[in-house]
């Protein structure tokens, strides 16, 4: 049985390790930057982890979007 689902797109947005939002993104991309870091929400060589990046979301103020 096939069933045909519908989809809306109600906007266009990006939340990246460059930006949370498109602007930033694009910004972080025409300047060729790189979203990968050393972590920031723990430190992973505490916890037994070689040394680590990450390509986290900074920024984020989830409660705007929520």
């Amino acid at each position: 049985m096939s069933e045909r689902i519908r989809v809306v797109v109600t906007g266009v947005g990006a939340v990246t390790p460059l930006g949370a939002d498109e602007p930033a993104t694009w910004e972080g991309l025409i300047a060729g930057r790189s979203g990968l870091a050393p972590f920031s929400a723990f430190d992973p060589l505490a916890l037994g982890f070689g040394p680590c990046v990450a390509a986290e979301v900074r920024d984020l103020e989830v409660d705007r979007y929520l």
